[in-house]
């Protein structure tokens, strides 16, 4: 069996799989997507296949196990709707903008205080553990720390509030 008999059977069979497919699910554009992921599986064990009669009962298996498989999954994807949802969903933008204003001040940071940051508040070392990664001792990671925070908290501080 060659790829023009596979051609063939699709032309011939797909409409009557197509229409198998619907009546398992229930719409036509799921049905047709489904075909289509069936066939694609059928397609690769087509030669494993042998007889041309072997090609229907098995392409029919796929699509009823592909359908099954599709169920019970939890996500069947987006559905379309007439109505749009009246409530208005926040697209953490500002805390996108206040994330990238910390990195530019973090970036603007001496060398020595960006790297205590980063491995004190993203890489979550310990005082001590970050003094031998920098091979500094505790004392400086302290006030390395310090004098970070302190340069962080001015030019994030809202206008007119107490530091």
């Amino acid at each position: 069996m060659n790829e023009g008999d596979f051609r063939d059977f699709v032309a011939a069979r797909s409409s009557a799989l197509l229409r198998t497919a619907y009546l398992l699910i229930g719409d036509w554009h799921q049905a047709q997507d489904l075909l289509q992921t069936a066939l694609a599986k059928t397609y690769l064990a087509w030669r494993r296949l042998g007889e041309l009669d072997a090609v229907e009962p098995y392409a029919r298996k796929v699509l009823v196990n592909t359908v099954t498989s599709w169920r019970r999954r939890r996500w069947h994807g987006e559905r379309p709707t007439g109505a749009l949802p009246e409530r208005v969903v926040g697209d953490a933008t500002d805390e996108r903008l206040a994330s990238d204003e910390l990195w530019q001040q973090i970036k603007n940071l001496p060398v020595r205080q960006r790297a205590v940051l980063v491995l004190r508040y993203y890489e979550d070392q310990t005082e001590v553990e970050t003094a031998q990664l920098l091979g500094i001792s505790v004392g400086t990671v302290k006030s390395q720390h310090s004098r970070a925070i302190a340069s962080l908290r001015s030019p994030l501080a809202p206008e007119g509030a107490v530091q």
